[in-house]
């Protein structure tokens, strides 16, 4: 790649040897100045990719420059990962990295700023507030790089990233790097970016192959035990394990758990206070704890060393959130486990997952089957359940705090439900029709437990022929008749029902037993061109616009231009853009909803509302108010508290224009010195040259010389040690006399 010593030395002191895929692609593009948008899988190394080209752009630290190279993270957590990268990979580079970030003091990241750093690392809301408060200048940016860009727009920093791209200077290089790619990211890319190129690599296998997949189908009310069972006895207590959940309601409850459990745990949560959060982080990436319970805020980006399992505690309602929750272990050619507890509500969810990943539905058989294929959905035996869910009982008696925070996260989990997005209509038609809640259980739990203790299992299997009416009742009541007659009279459609059932379980035991669990290795590219004479590949664009080109020019134009009438004026779009009272305008205003019934109620409908942190309450936001907003250079209206006086009250408490000038006014001095002392010629050995060098040691005595200003203020400091030595002195002997006076 043609990697310089200092970049080279901090690569192969991270540990690093072979590139990956992704980096092999993106690395030599953004070195030679082109605009990239790359999408690879989770775990493949595209922090990497942006890094390596930035060090070499910007090859060595220049303190008066600005800085020149900004990178946007949806989240604080993935720009302080970015941060530490940036320190290890860039060592020896000798480059000034800053990072911004919401809730640190905004008075730090003046100070920051204004040290002049290299590369700027930054959440996009906080650092546009930084741009306005400062209004500060990008003229110097030469590399932008936008980190997880779909995690960005879906976090609505739309607006943000935007109004930033306008501040930006139109020569710049832009790296975009996305596990997605939605439409909104395409259209950026059209107009921020400049003849991009695009990198897609990895997108078909989603999931890494070192990374295992277990289902466990369990009762809701079961889940927390099943989660217990898989932390003492399945999974081994030195592994790293996150838990990911629904609401941070959940999060709290769940450390809870665990503390009275005795297995240390951290906890993150987006409304956890910021230096709480990085403790938090920082204990579980250490290795202090080996259990993190986090929400979907860790879900993104995060790059966990050495992490062993992840549980997914709630099942993710999206295919593409459990492929990213699932990508923070098997990262880098580490191998790892997923473990999925699913509720019956889940079920959809899961067959939707299944088609997304394109891998077969397999449910394990309530019989011991020979051969169960990998990744099957099973459940785990009742007996271990049972154990934990005694033990949780007993705390939840014992526990006033455990108590009250378990009915806090029902009704949490019930909100949740609402806003959660509902599975495809044949999902939820399909899973109707599949037996998983009759699973069994799967075979790397079946030696955790003795068969002959698991009772319950057996019990929940047992399906009496006869009805209540018929167990209970004598013969010869009249609910015993009724049930009697009732059954006879449906006796085909009840056999029908049974035989149906009964082929199908003995299909899906011998499909079960049929399928080879073995993999065959993969055929590499040359195999496979050598093997076969033409390799058609899908999504072919240009074969494809040909095609429909041809297609268009068979088609037979049945028009007849000299009779045709079109319904339509030939001035038509004309005469709506001039018409003053258009009667579609007017009719699409005078609308009626049955749900107002006056004006002030309609008024309302259409206005907004959304949640406000801070009040604690829903408020009414209107999209085209301008009250309480401010216009900037690019013509764009954000709120007015982005524009507050801290900066200038910050300046004022530091005397920063006052220090800024006497800079200045040393560096004038420094450039009119240097520029004499250039002009002084001292080689030859005359008359004027020993003049010249004379005078060149009076300059650089003068040069020596301190300015009246920094006198003063040297005495103003020595001034103020005194005094403060000299109070020293006298509390010292105050208090030595009144020691004498208690002795006397």
């Amino acid at each position: 790649m043609g990697l310089s010593y200092p970049v080279l030395q901090g690569i192969l002191k991270r540990g690093y040897k072979v590139p990956t895929p992704i980096q092999r692609k993106t690395i030599p593009l953004a070195m030679i100045g082109k605009d990239v948008v790359a999408m690879a899988r989770t775990g493949s190394g595209k922090t990497a990719c942006f890094l390596i080209p930035l060090f070499e752009k910007l090859q060595a630290r220049q303190a008066k420059a600005g800085a020149r190279a900004l990178i946007l993270s949806p989240t604080r957590e993935l720009a302080l990962q970015t941060l530490k990268f940036i320190k290890d990979l860039g060592k020896f580079t000798g480059l000034k990295s800053a990072v911004i970030l919401g809730g640190d003091s905004m008075e730090t990241q003046f100070s920051a700023i204004h040290g002049n750093p290299d590369i700027i690392v930054a959440t996009p809301g906080r650092f546009l507030h930084i741009l306005v408060e400062m209004n500060m200048n990008l003229n110097s940016i030469e590399f932008v790089i936008f980190d997880e860009a779909d995690r960005l727009f879906e976090m609505g920093f739309g607006e943000q990233i935007n109004e930033i791209t306008n501040r930006l200077p139109n020569r710049k290089q832009v790296l975009l790097f996305s596990a997605t790619l939605p439409k909104i990211l395409v259209e950026f890319a059209k107009v921020g970016l400049d003849n991009p190129v695009l990198v897609r690599l990895d997108v078909e296998s989603k999931i890494p192959d070192e990374l295992k997949l277990c289902f466990v189908t369990c009762r809701p009310e079961e889940k927390l035990a099943v989660m217990m069972c898989l932390l003492k006895q399945v999974i081994k207590p030195e592994s790293q394990t996150v838990i990911f959940v629904a609401t941070m309601h959940h999060v709290e409850y769940i450390s809870q758990i665990l503390t009275l459990a005795g297995i240390a745990n951290s906890f993150l949560y987006s409304n956890l206070d910021a230096t709480a959060r990085k403790i938090n982080a920082a204990k579980f990436q250490q290795g202090k704890v080996k259990v993190l319970v986090v929400t979907d805020v860790a879900a993104r980006g995060i790059d966990i060393p050495h992490l062993d399992n992840v549980i997914n505690f709630n099942f993710p309602a999206k295919s593409k959130l459990f492929v990213h929750r699932v990508g923070r272990c098997a990262r880098a050619g580490r191998s790892g486990t997923a473990y999925n507890i699913v509720s019956p509500d889940e079920y959809s969810h899961l067959l939707d997952l299944h088609l997304f990943l394109g891998r077969s539905f397999n449910i394990v058989p309530p019989t011991e089957a020979k051969n169960v294929p990998e990744e099957a959905i099973g459940k785990m035996p009742q007996s271990m359940i049972e154990d934990e869910q005694s033990n949780l009982i007993s705390w939840h008696e014992s526990n006033t705090d455990v108590y009250n925070m378990q009915s806090v996260c029902d009704n949490a989990y019930q909100k949740y439900i609402k806003s959660r997005p509902a599975a495809s209509v044949e999902s939820i038609k399909r899973v109707k029709e599949l037996d998983i809640s009759f699973a069994g259980v799967l075979p790397e739990f079946r030696g955790l437990c003795n068969d002959a203790t698991d009772l319950l299992t057996k019990m929940k299997g047992y399906r009496p022929r006869g009805t209540v009416f018929e167990v209970v009742a004598k013969p010869s009541s009249v609910d015993y008749k009724v049930m009697k007659e009732k059954r006879a009279f449906h006796k085909d459609n009840i056999f029908n029902h049974h035989r149906k059932l009964e082929e199908r379980q003995s299909w899906i035991t011998e499909v079960s037993e049929s399928q080879d669990t073995s993999k065959l290795p993969s055929s590499s590219n040359d195999e496979i061109n050598s093997a076969f004479s033409e390799v058609i590949l899908p999504k072919k664009r240009k074969m494809d616009n040909l095609y429909r080109d041809e297609k268009k020019k068979k088609r037979k134009n049945l028009k007849d231009e000299e009779f045709y009438i079109p319904y339509t004026a030939p001035d038509q779009h004309t005469e709506e853009g001039l018409a003053v009272n258009n009667f579609a305008s007017e009719a699409e205003k005078a609308h009626f909803d049955l749900c107002a019934d006056n004006n002030e109620s309609q008024r309302l409908q259409k206005q907004i509302k959304k949640w406000d942190r801070k009040k604690k309450k829903m408020i009414t936001i209107d999209n085209n108010s301008r009250v309480g907003k401010i216009r900037t250079e690019s013509g764009v209206w954000i709120p007015a508290t982005y524009k507050t006086k801290r900066y200038e009250q910050w300046k004022d408490k530091n005397k920063v224009v006052a220090q800024m000038e006497a800079v200045e006014e040393d560096e004038d001095a420094d450039n009119e010195t240097r520029r004499q002392l250039e002009r002084l010629d001292t080689s030859r050995m005359t008359h004027w040259a020993r003049h010249n060098q004379k005078l060149k040691e009076k300059l650089m005595v003068k040069s020596e010389l301190k300015r009246p200003e920094q006198i003063l203020k040297a005495r103003e400091i020595l001034e103020k040690k005194r005094a403060r030595s000299g109070r020293k002195k006298a509390g010292g002997r105050k208090g030595g006399g009144k020691g004498r006076n208690r002795r006397r």
